[in-house]
């Protein structure tokens, strides 16, 4: 089976429904046409809620004219990099529209950034602005130290429509709130929608130094297209305009802002909750609004399975990193709920693979059920690599994903074409192997692979198994240097135990539970308990911390 005979193709159905193999041409629009046409469609849904406070998607378009104009007034010009620099809010809602409304480039930085980690993303692209919340006005005002950036908007912790903060403010900075009562008409600014860039997105950094993703409006505006209102095609009477999304997970990375952008060209409700981490909250926001679509990553349903969640109607979706068979499992049996994956890089505009084959039952989605990410979305070419040689491997072999579509990114900035082939390729540092019927499986990182004496252990393998263990809640396989073989390594495991299960699990029982089931080079050599695994600001499981601190605290040399 050869990978452009495109063999997913057929599992392109949703019930009875055949969907469509494709969706080219795409319109080549700006991004907020997706915003403008929301407000026309359904003037009257609910945008936007967070916590005591809520936006009509009429409210929101009209906040967000008003707030371009203000920010164009302030110097805001075509092609200007703007930092949002704010957690999970309403204000971040208007601020990403409003730049990119105006022309600007949107930024999106974490708040969990150390000042150096800010410092590198407000200079590396020269922002002219940053928009933040007044507690992290310290940490923006050192990052912007040397920097170009001449202007602070503020926005006040008691929410978007306090015209006033609570501190005073250096000569730069404005306060968010004094934007919205000014100009009601936005800027008509004209966006060349396949080159002028929405967003400069920055690699989570999991494994090296954050690069900036030239992400253009038509990137975005074709992969909201290739997500749900393809994939629910012929559902969508009865969900735009109509049904809500319980959102979690952190907007200034690519897969929540995904999910904002998606709902927005729905016309959906977007319950917001401001900490990815609070399980609690997330729990209680779930049985109180019975989403339709509750995005996630697998940290936070593994934490909700164990916290009891309960059945309802809400679809289960995991991204951002790989989803355990073990842990999807648990979770099913757990709170009777599907759930499924989907998979992409920021690179691609966050979304190249959908496996809902989980919903099958419930969707008729992929009528076969299967582990994995799933199958490639239209209009995106997919192939396998040898990692070394660059040749095609065989269906059934391990090999590194290539990806080449519309939502592939212009480029690293600041340069269009840079991390991509000649031929608009995309190598994605990750392993999969695809079956007869074009489901993709991820096998593990290129880097995260581990070479012992010349055998190869796909590191996701190995955290499979340590999952199957009853008293593990999270665990993390990686490499490490073998003392004995110079070149050479050897496996370490670090684990999180579930509440309760610390006596008599130890590193002797967890070795003899792979012994049974990893051939001898894989089962790991050294096992450390943790009350807490370090995780990126996307939920993942750091694994180069692990792994860095691990060779230092062992005294391990190359």
């Amino acid at each position: 089976m050869k990978y452009q005979e495109k063999p997913w193709l057929n599992s392109y159905k949703l019930g009875p429904y055949q969907l469509d193999p494709s969706l080219a041409p795409f319109p080549k629009e700006p991004l907020f046409n997706a915003l403008e046409n929301a407000a026309e469609r359904y003037p009257n849904q609910a945008a936007v809620l967070y916590n005591d406070s809520s936006l009509k998607y009429r409210q929101l378009k009209r906040l967000v004219d008003r707030l371009a104009a203000g920010l164009a007034n302030l110097g805001l010009e075509k092609g200007d990099r703007v930092n949002i620099y704010l957690p999970n809010c309403i204000e971040f809602v208007l601020s990403y529209w409003a730049v990119i409304k105006a022309g600007g480039a949107a930024v999106l930085t974490s708040t969990m950034h150390t000042v150096e980690g800010l410092k590198h993303e407000v200079c590396t692209p020269a922002s002219k602005m940053v928009i933040c919340r007044e507690d992290y006005l310290e940490n923006a005002l050192a990052a912007a130290e040397d920097s170009q950036v001449e202007r602070m908007i503020v926005t006040s912790t008691r929410g978007y429509d306090q015209a006033q903060v609570s501190r005073q403010l250096p000569a730069a900075a404005v306060e968010f709130g004094s934007l919205l009562g000014g100009n009601p008409d936005a800027p008509g600014i004209k966006i060349e929608p396949e080159e002028d860039l929405c967003e400069l997105a920055f690699t989570g950094g999991a494994t090296g130094i954050p690069k900036g993703v030239m992400l253009s409006h038509y990137n975005r505006a074709c992969v909201v297209r290739q997500g749900l209102p393809w994939m629910m095609k012929p559902m969508l009477p009865g969900i735009a305009g109509k049904s809500s999304v319980l959102l979690s997970t952190p907007m200034s990375h690519a897969y929540g802002n995904f999910v904002h952008q998606s709902s927005v060209h729905l016309g959906l409700r977007l319950i917001i909750l401001p900490d990815a981490r609070d399980t609690g909250k997330m729990a209680a926001a779930i049985q109180e609004y019975r989403p339709f679509l509750i995005p996630g990553v697998p940290t936070q349903f593994m934490r909700l399975a164990d916290a009891g969640l309960q059945r309802n109607n809400s679809m289960l979706f995991s991204g951002s990193a790989p989803l355990p068979k073990e842990v999807a499992q648990n979770i099913r049996d757990k709170t009777r709920m599907p759930i499924s994956e989907g998979y992409g890089l920021t690179e691609t505009s966050t979304l190249t693979h959908l496996n809902l084959s989980g919903f099958s039952k419930i969707t008729g989605f992929m009528a076969l059920e299967k582990y994995g990410i799933g199958v490639p979305i239209p209009d995106t070419e997919c192939k396998l690599v040898d990692p070394e040689s660059g040749e095609s491997v065989p269906q059934g072999q391990p090999g590194e994903i290539l990806i080449r579509g519309p939502q592939v990114m212009l480029g690293y900035w600041p340069e269009p074409g840079s991390g991509l082939t000649p031929e608009g390729w995309l190598h994605t540092g990750d392993i999969a192997v695809m079956d007869e019927d074009g489901y993709f499986r991820l096998v593990d990182r290129v880097k995260d692979m581990v070479n012992v004496s010349g055998l190869k252990v796909y590191t996701t393998q190995v955290d499979e198994v340590l999952f199957k263990h009853p008293a593990v809640l999270i665990a993390a396989a990686f490499g490490v240097p073998d003392q004995e073989i110079p070149g050479s390594e050897r496996v370490m495991a670090v684990i999180q135990l579930k509440d309760g299960q610390g006596d008599g699990v130890d590193e002797k029982g967890i070795k003899e539970f792979c012994k049974e089931r990893l051939p001898p080079y894989a089962v790991p050599m050294y096992i450390e308990f943790r009350k807490d695994l370090p995780l990126t600001v996307t939920e993942k499981v750091f694994k180069k911390a692990l792994r860095d601190e691990s060779i230092a605290r062992l005294k391990l040399h190359p």
